[in-house]
């Protein structure tokens, strides 16, 4: 049984007791405590049932690496599932609930499961591939609301969380992942080079397994030049600072030593290219509820070098029930002795491969417990072991455990010889710790493409220093050391003194038990998915031979651990019952996160208003003062209309077109949006993006662009401008702004990354104004402009540089509305003030604002395309009769490929036209499929669709756009489409219905 000790754990404050509930039952701990201790300390060591079989489950760990002990944490808005007991901090008020069963934890109906296992071998590795195939009609009403009843861990929340969250971004020389002594020592060496240096360490304290393992180390012996201060990390002193004064003494005094940041609760998600990294800061989940503090905090950092100080994890060893309650890992048993004063269980086995578990026989005795320990090496002769032997301690060589007994805890363990697994020895215990050798974390070092290499005689895998994570200049980014690296003692990261010598460890990966229990059934792999090495043979033997296959098929290492204590074991499994080497069978990939985060963290701020915060132009509180009737366009708020007093939507709307086509009319046209592409290669890279050529464009000209995907469909359009010799400023649709720029740095980056490129979206950075109208000109002359606008000066689809009424000014001749139109870029600061100018000096010639519902009709009276109406994803220019603005010149551009297979060239493809119906009041609805018969009980056939549809207050008609199936070729054609109440007639005309020569906008 578990239990407090007197005294000791160097971690907890026992001046500071505090309670918390499991399973509603009220318990007590200390300061310091994790949940997990503090549980053990209670003497509960049944904590949760496996995913499966429901069997009981304990503690297994000390750290992320745990398997088993998976809680829902908090109340109401602030609970979260499946939170690890281990590396959750305890704190008065605590709620903790187990997972994965009902009634109760202790009688659990699904435990059902695993009585049925060993009668029928229903539930083997890839179960559900077999055995929800027939009948069929049992999928839908059976098996699938069975499975997705039974899928999943804990429960999602179902209140709003009141926390608060943050993101940070920062920039470092080195970033030094892990806070033992590799990981101090290498920030040390980076700071006496001059150079910043930010240390972070998953847990609340730094020192990593020397505040456990010191092998009697103290003073200023031993270890090189961190030697004292690293100690004094284990005294009072070190907890009252909260750890950063102790570690802060240890850093260089020297002039010109770089700074040196630390952060503990700070465990790095994940590394990627360029030397970026995410950090996951565990703000207050210690103290829940601060005022002002948020929960968590999600760092973006870019590092020159990034040094990988992970440490190592221990493995488990594999036999018979080795998971029930009370087999522990025995670096796990020492650490809850030694920081926080629990006694894991009064009489232990160490069953062993090496000789780091003889560290855990000693921490036992030293706290009164009973050992014996069983090696699985013949020859145990080093110094850890005789130190064991000293104390009359029994160690028994060429021994393993073959089969752990008990109910719901281990109460015996079955020894036996190797060669003789039949002359069993059974010994009573309440703690069985195993130690089958360690694993580095090498996952950072994965995560960015750095290979691994295999050592046999160690059994593990480490970096490959010759094949690291390279940055973008081709070096080496990450630089892995201390047991990260595989020098997994003291000495072979420090050049210490004193500490004890250890002999070579005998990989061992199963251990044979008489009986049915020989076949693996029983020896588990992976504890939370109940995966055992019987699963990954018959995975073997039914072709899944691939690692990442087995582990799809059995589901090992697919648990919240994601195979940190199960991957070694099942991939040495696997690799024997293929007969095969284990570097030849290869690993399974390692993705970012290293550990869950949470989706606060995730989110940040973004939640409630400002999860898709709304977007507002410098002229949106002037708008709203004047009338706007706002809609969302992308994440804006655009003015669908100005309504005047006793106007309704249609009224607002005709008077704005009107007035726009027989005056002046002004737009809000901030929201699109405006990517700056800079460099010695903007041109080229243009000339790759738009079906059209850019590099020829002129400085102070415009050009209508195209932009398609990579299978030739449509998906952005908008004016480009050449603003300097390397410079061009690309517009795109209002919705468009941060997809096109996303699209534009990813081929940039992953493709034409030698292109000599910068892009910025300045969409933000500028209001935009359009004047449209016969007056517009007029208009920026009376603003007072400081450059000619004259047509033989600044020509349709010319740009100049200026100031208008006293603003700073780029002033575009383009036109949406097809009228003679300008559209004037300032600097956002200066939005309102030039909006405000041009509305005075409108006044004389009848300007008056319009929306995006005038916009629109306008835009469509000239048979301009819309993207999201007149495209969907599957049309390409050549449907809209753009072809004139593909480039027949350019060898290659975004789509171009795609745009010659035989489905996007054949006859019988949907095609741009106009539509007018036969009575001019009857406004298509937007939609409405165009069919070529229409008579009672005979089939239709659909050959088109309209796209866009409005009533036109300039021709005094309905007008409509559609795509036709051979639409070009069936001009003045009538279509029939049936509407609610009957069938309306419309005619195919050329899309262009108003001054389809482009007299107006050329005046």
């Amino acid at each position: 049984m578990a239990t407090r000790l007197a005294e000791g754990g160097l971690l907890i404050d026992r001046s500071q007791p505090m309670s918390f509930t499991f399973n509603r039952d009220t318990l007590s701990g200390f300061d310091g405590d994790t949940l997990a201790s503090a549980l053990l300390a209670n003497g509960r060591t049944l904590v949760g049932r496996s995913f499966k079989y429901h069997r009981p489950r304990g503690i297994v760990a000390s750290g992320a690496e745990e398997p088993n002990a998976l809680m829902g944490l908090g109340e109401g808005g602030r609970f979260e599932p499946n939170q690890r007991a281990t590396t959750t901090e305890l704190y008065s008020g605590l709620v903790a609930t187990s997972q994965n069963h009902w009634p109760s934890l202790e009688r659990d109906v699904g435990a059902l499961n695993a009585w049925v296992a060993d009668k029928v071998p229903l539930l083997s590795a890839g179960f559900y591939y077999k055995t929800f195939l027939f009948p069929r009609i049992a999928w839908k009403h059976v098996y699938e609301p069975f499975i997705r009843r039974a899928a999943g861990l804990g429960k999602a929340p179902t209140e709003a969380d009141p926390d608060t969250y943050e993101h940070y971004h920062d920039h470092v020389d080195v970033l030094v992942v892990g806070g033992g002594v590799a990981g101090l020592r290498a920030a040390r060496e980076a700071s006496e080079a001059g150079k910043s240096v930010l240390v972070v360490d998953q847990s609340r304290v730094f020192g990593g397994r020397t505040l456990v393992d010191d092998d009697g180390l103290n003073g200023d012996q031993g270890i090189d030049y961190v030697a004292a201060k690293i100690w004094a990390m284990k005294g009072a002193e070190y907890l009252a600072s909260g750890g950063s004064q102790a570690v802060a003494d240890m850093m260089p005094k020297t002039d010109g030593a770089g700074p040196v940041r630390l952060m503990t609760r700070t465990m790095c998600s994940g590394v990627y290219d360029h030397g970026y990294a995410l950090l996951y800061q565990r703000v207050s989940d210690h103290r829940p509820g601060q005022p002002g503090a948020p929960r968590h905090r999600l760092w973006r950092v870019r590092a020159k070098e990034i040094v990988m100080a992970t440490g190592a994890i221990e493995r488990p060893m594999t036999f018979a029930n080795n998971d029930l309650p009370g087999v522990m890992l025995a670096s796990a048993v020492r650490d809850y002795i030694r920081l926080w004063g629990v006694l894991p269980g009064k009489k232990a086995v160490v069953f062993a491969n090496n000789d780091d578990a003889y560290r855990t026989a000693l921490a036992l005795d030293d706290v009164g417990a009973k050992v014996v320990v069983a090696d699985v090496r013949t020859n145990v002769d080093g110094a850890l072991p005789q130190q064991v032997r000293d104390r009359g301690i029994d160690v028994l060589a060429s021994h393993g455990v073959v089969k752990a007994t008990g109910k719901k805890a281990v109460e015996h363990a079955e020894l036996a010889p190797l060669d003789r697994p039949d002359r069993i020895r059974e010994v009573g215990c309440d703690v069985l710790a195993v130690s089958g050798g360690w694993s580095p974390v090498v996952h950072l070092w994965s995560h960015c493409g750095g290979k691994l290499s295999w050592d046999a005689d160690r059994a593990l895998f480490h970096p490959d220093p010759s094949r690291p994570p390279t940055g973008a200049d081709g070096q080496a980014m990450v630089r892995a050391v201390g047991a990260a690296n595989g020098d997994l003692t003291l000495d072979a990261i420090v050049s210490a003194s004193g500490t004890p010598a250890e002999a070579p460890m005998q990989p061992h990966w199963f251990t044979p038990a008489p009986g049915k229990y020989n076949h693996g059934t029983k020896h588990f792999v992976d504890f939370q998915n109940d995966v055992t090495a019987a699963d990954v043979r018959l995975a073997a033997r039914e072709g899944y031979e691939s690692v990442e296959h087995t582990k799809r098929y059995t589901t090992l290492g697919m648990a919240t651990d994601q195979g940190k204590t199960s991957n070694i074991n099942g991939l040495a499994l696997l690799a024997e019952a293929l007969d095969a080497e284990i570097p030849d069978v290869g690993t399974t990939t390692f993705r970012p996160p290293y550990t869950p985060i949470s989706m606060g963290a995730i989110s940040g701020s973004a939640k409630g208003p400002l999860f898709k915060a709304v977007r507002q132009s410098p002229m949106h509180a002037w708008s709203d003062e004047n009338g706007a009737d706002w809609e969302p366009v992308g994440d804006w708020y655009r003015a669908y209309c100005y309504r005047r007093t006793g106007e309704d939507r249609h009224t607002a709307v005709t008077r704005e077109v009107l007035n726009a086509r027989q005056k002046v009319g002004m737009l809000d046209a901030s929201t699109l949006g405006k990517i700056v592409v800079k460099g010695p290669d903007a041109g080229k890279f243009l000339n790759l993006l738009y079906t059209n050529m850019m590099s020829n464009l002129k400085v102070g000209r415009c050009r209508y662009g195209l932009m398609c995907d990579e299978n030739g469909f449509l998906f952005d359009d908008g004016v480009v401008v050449r603003t300097g010799e390397d410079e061009f400023l690309c517009h795109t649709t209002s919705g468009g702004a941060d997809r096109v720029h996303a699209h534009m740095e990813e081929w940039l980056q992953t493709e034409w990354w030698d292109l000599k490129v910068w892009t910025a979206n300045v969409t933000d950075q500028w209001a935009q104004i359009a004047v449209a109208g016969p007056h517009a000109r007029k208009v920026l002359e009376a603003a007072g402009a400081d450059v000619p606008l004259d047509p033989g000066t600044v020509k349709f689809m010319d740009y100049i540089d200026g100031t208008l009424a006293g603003c700073p000014a780029r002033i575009f001749r383009i036109s949406f509305s097809g009228e003679l139109s300008y559209e004037i870029a300032t600097p956002a600061g200066h939005g309102l003030q030039l909006w405000q100018a041009l509305l005075a000096a409108g006044q004389d010639y009848g300007v008056m604002p319009y929306g995006t519902e005038a916009l629109h009709i306008m835009r469509a009276e000239k048979g301009f395309i819309m993207i999201g109406d007149e495209t969907d994803g599957t049309v390409i220019p050549q449907d809209l009769d753009l072809g004139w603005a593909v480039s027949k010149k350019k060898t290659d551009f975004i789509g171009k490929r795609a745009q010659q297979r035989s489905d996007l060239t054949r006859r019988g493809r949907k095609q741009l036209v106009g539509l007018l119906t036969e009575n001019p009041q009857d406004v298509l609805p937007d939609g409405a499929h165009a069919v070529r018969r229409v008579f009672e009980e005979i089939e239709m056939e659909t050959i088109g669709h309209v796209t866009s549809t409005y009533f036109s207050p300039t021709l005094g008609h309905s007008i409509a756009m559609g795509l036709v199936n051979d639409g070009l070729e069936r001009r003045g054609e009538w279509l029939d489409f049936p509407v609610d109440g009957g069938v309306m007639k419309a005619q195919i005309v050329d899309p262009v219905f108003y001054d389809p020569k482009g007299e107006k906008q050329n005046v």
